[in-house]
This record gives C-alpha cells, structure tokens and sequence, in this order.
C-alpha cells in the first residue's frame, strides 16, 4: 500500500493533530494510520519500512553512481531529490544539495514540506544556492569533505548557463569522476522536454531530456523518470 506522503510527513502530522487537539502522541498517530488505510502506527511502520519509491531507489545506489531524475515541471522530480537526501544518512552518506534554481529558504521550505526536521536529523544537510554552482565548484566545495557524499544538483540544464562555465558534457565527465574517484554517489536532476506532453507516452525516457547543449546521457549509470505520480527507475544499458 502505497502512503500518501514519506512516513517523516506523516509524523510530523501526527505531531501537529497532537498538539492542536490536545491528544497522546500515540492516538494522533494511529489516527494518521487508520488514515492511510492501516490498523495502527506499528502496522504501518512496519509496512512502510520495506519499501517506498525513494528507499526502492537509494537501496539500488552504489559509491560512484551518477543518476539523472528527470520530469516535467510540477510532477515532483526536486521533492524527490531532496527525499533521497534526506534518507542518505540511514545509509551513512552526508547529503549535499547544490540549487541553482530555488535559494536556501526555499530549500529548506520543501524539505519542511516533507515533514524533515533538522533538529531530529543526526546528521548535516548542507545546501549550496551560490551562482557559482558548476561542476567545478561542486568539486572544489566536496574536496575536504568525508568520502560518503551523496549529492543532488538542482538541475542538469542550469550548470552551463554562464558562458565561462566549460561545456555541460564536460561537466558531466567531471562529475562522473568525482563520484568514481571518492566513491560518491550524484544525483542530477533534469528538465524533461515540452513536446513529452505531446505525446502518447505515460512515462518519459531518456529520449525526451530536455538538451540545450549536448551531453552524452549514457554516462548516467541510472535514470529515473516521474510522471502523475508514478515513477520509473532503468539503469543504462
């Protein structure tokens, strides 16, 4: 059974009827259990822990993966991005999220959206909104970092939008190699092309991404594609 938001949503939720209605902890979440369709909080906790789109997809990751999330505007490719940052500490890495498209409150606004909380979470989520934002300055603002990085770039088409920025392909190469190098995992979110609208198609592929300036999309090691609420996860050929 799928939930209707990320079990840290869910329980932020929980919290808020909680307190709005003077009432245990416990009976909010139950409460918010029965709501999605379950007996209590411990039948949905346990149903919830074995999987759900964004565990299906950190759980198939490995050190050196570069991975592209592409959708089109308002289907949840950067909510989901920033839910994968938000899980990379369960599966010790230290999460990076590098926007050129929103800035830092904005940021953190979505992250609230899914019910994260900092003051809960052990570890740092650090979130770079500089216009600098290219792979070179990525790299250079991982380069004393702990080799556990897991990154998500706000968005592919953006990192070349300076002319003095090198071409995106390179770019891509150079971020490829970081993650090889350090074992790293990066995660680049992608606009996905109007004319996909136009289409039969239920989903997008790695033929409708939207490609200004060319990139070579086999150096991806893994593509995922949202579309009305449903998500598809390949891995290049």
């Amino acid at each position: 059974m799928r939930l209707s938001s990320p079990i840290y949503t869910l329980k932020r939720q929980a919290k808020l009827m909680a307190r709005d209605n003077d009432i245990r902890l416990h009976k909010a979440l139950n409460q918010i259990a029965i709501n999605e369709g379950f007996r209590s909080w411990s039948h949905l906790a346990s149903s919830s822990s074995k999987a759900t789109p964004a565990k299906e997809i950190i759980n198939q990751l490995k050190p050196g993966d570069i991975v592209l999330i592409g959708a089109r505007p308002g289907h949840g490719k950067t909510l989901l991005g920033l839910e994968l940052t938000a899980l990379a500490e369960k599966n010790n890495r230290t999460g990076y999220v590098f926007s050129l498209d929103y800035n830092e409150t904005d940021i953190w606004d979505r992250f609230e959206k899914l019910g994260f909380d900092r003051k809960e979470h052990d570890g740092p989520i650090i979130v770079d909104t500089s216009d600098d934002i290219c792979a070179a300055h990525i790299v250079d603002r991982l380069s004393n970092a702990p080799d556990d990085a897991f990154v998500v770039v706000d968005y592919l088409q953006l990192l070349d939008q300076k002319r003095s920025n090198p071409p995106l392909e390179e770019q891509v190469r150079a971020l490829k190699k970081f993650a090889i190098e350090r074992g790293a995992v990066v995660v680049l979110i992608s606009q996905i092309d109007r004319a996909f609208e136009l289409s039969s198609s239920d989903m997008p592929s790695i033929e409708d991404v939207r490609l200004p300036n060319p990139v070579d999309l086999s150096l991806f090691d893994k593509r995922c594609f949202l579309h009305n609420g449903e998500i598809q996860i390949e891995a290049a050929a």
